[in-house]
């Protein structure tokens, strides 16, 4: 058991102790508390000194600025006053030109009431002369009624005559004016339709060799050929309906003959002969025969196949048949049939530039040409023998006209028949679609010279382009403008009516007049 004393010993350490770490406890929060202190009173310090410099900085910045703003202000300012002084120049300089304006108008007004005061001035004049020269025009009435005894209509009408003939040259000037411009234009979308019409249409060259004469293996033949006292000739010839030349060219012998379709026949037949080697009468008339219906099974196949590739339809066999006929008919070595399948496809082309019906164009170019295939059966010229067989089988009066008409024989009644007429002829008259033999050549050269020199004025002319144009020189002095486009026209219509020409020529005629003087 503890003592009392040792209690309160006890105790009073542990109170002791107590008071001790009391004490101890406030030293320590009054370090604390001072060291707290400090560090604040050093924070505040340097946030004195950190808030110093950033207004510092901050009034460097603004200040910076101002100055900054100062400047752009005074820029804008200074930009505003030129822009002012140029808006002040500006208004100085209009205000200056609408002075002057101003003085031009007054002027004007001026120089406008001067001249309305002449215009009154001699309209005054005027007045007055006209009563003098209606009164002097009566007089000379008068006169001229009792000098000529002439009534108020014989006079009227002499001096519409005067009056007349005063203005026909004006008129000649007018009318050759127009017709320049009138055919400029024409000449112009004419050579705008044909050559789209020929660039769109390209065809293979239509020109061919007629061959009329044949091969044989020896001159030998030439005497089987003949036969026995001429027998079997005879007999060929009688069969075939041509005539068979046995010359002393070697190696050949010639079938001559107008029917295309019996030149065939007699060719083919003639051929097989010499491949088969019989030959006598019989065999002859049963071998033309055999051709003849092979050629015509032929020929009727090659006009529906030349109908099928123009694409017209409903035409009668025996309109089948001679179109086929004609690819045995050439024109200065240009096939025909060829020749009237371009022609259709030209004509349609040019159709449809125009707005026409292009079917009825290409119609009447297949058949524009088919009189040719029997103008050796028939009298007369193919247009009118192609018209006439056409209307026997129910064609149309346009087609019948574009078939007559293509060669001016008659007038067009319709738009088509000037179509067939220039496609033909661009057809016909394009590089190497003919060919004429070089003499034939020569003379429609010097023709188409002499023609050009019957004209009084004509001092030379030319032929030049293959035939294709003619330059003619006339005299400046016995020539004058006016009649020089008249003889142009002249020398054209008589080169119409007496030339035979494939296509067209061109009439050119040269007026000049040369001054010439020298100076010493």
């Amino acid at each position: 058991m503890f003592t009392t004393a040792t209690i309160v010993s006890i105790i009073a350490g542990v109170a002791g102790g107590v008071i001790l770490a009391f004490i101890a406890g406030k030293v320590i929060n009054s370090l604390r508390q001072s060291n707290l202190n400090n560090k604040l009173a050093l924070q505040t310090e340097q946030a004195k000194r950190d808030a110093e410099e950033i207004i510092k900085a901050a009034r460097i910045e603004a200040t910076a600025e101002a100055l900054k703003k100062k400047e752009e202000f005074t820029a804008e300012i200074n930009q505003a006053k030129i822009e002012l002084r140029e808006a002040e120049r500006r208004l100085s300089k209009h205000e200056d030109a609408i002075d002057r304006q101003n003085e031009l108008l007054e002027q004007r007004e001026k120089a406008l009431g001067q001249t309305e005061n002449n215009l009154k001035n001699r309209s005054h004049q005027l007045d007055e002369h006209e009563k003098e020269i209606g009164a002097v025009i009566a007089q000379q009435k008068n006169q001229l009624l009792k000098i000529s005894a002439m009534n108020a209509e014989e006079a009227k009408q002499l001096l519409l005559q005067k009056l007349e003939d005063e203005c026909e040259h004006e008129m000649n000037a007018v009318i050759q004016k127009k017709l320049e411009e009138t055919n400029e234009i024409v000449e112009e979308k004419s050579r705008e339709i044909i050559s789209s019409a020929i660039q769109r249409y390209a065809a293979d060259q239509t020109c061919e060799v007629t061959v009329s004469t044949i091969d044989i293996p020896s001159d030998d033949m030439k005497g089987r050929i003949i036969g026995r006292e001429g027998r079997n000739i005879r007999a060929f010839e009688k069969a075939t309906g041509v005539d068979v030349i046995v010359d002393d060219t070697p190696g050949v012998i010639v079938i001559s003959g107008f029917n295309p379709i019996r030149r065939e026949v007699a060719r083919q037949s003639m051929e097989k002969l010499i491949q088969d080697g019989r030959i006598h009468p019989s065999r002859i008339e049963e071998l033309v025969a055999q051709t003849k219906k092979d050629v015509l099974v032929k020929v009727m196949q090659v006009g529906k196949e030349a109908s099928v590739e123009v694409d017209v339809r409903g035409l009668n066999n025996k309109i089948l048949m001679e179109i086929g006929t004609l690819n045995y008919r050439t024109s200065y070595g240009q096939n025909v049939l060829r020749h009237s399948v371009e022609v259709a496809f030209l004509a349609q082309v040019m159709a449809d530039e125009l707005g026409l019906d292009g079917s009825i164009a290409r119609r009447a170019g297949l058949l524009h040409d088919i009189g040719k295939a029997m103008d050796h059966e028939v009298e007369g010229g193919h247009p009118a023998i192609g018209a006439n067989f056409l209307k026997r089988y129910g064609e149309s009066s346009i087609i019948l006209n574009a078939v007559e008409a293509h060669h001016g024989d008659i007038p067009a009644d319709n738009p088509y028949t000037p179509l067939i007429a220039a496609a033909d002829a661009i057809s016909a008259s394009r590089p190497g679609a003919r060919r004429e033999t070089l003499e034939r050549y020569i003379k429609r050269l010097e023709k188409l010279e002499e023609i050009a020199k019957q004209f009084n004025g004509v001092e030379n002319c030319y032929a030049i382009q293959a035939g294709r144009e003619i330059r003619v020189i006339v005299n400046a002095n016995n020539v004058n403008d006016d009649s020089a486009t008249k003889m142009a026209r002249d020398i054209a219509k008589k080169i119409e009516d007496e030339l035979t020409y494939p296509g067209e020529i061109k009439v050119t005629l040269l007026r000049e007049v040369r001054c010439i003087e020298y100076a010493r």
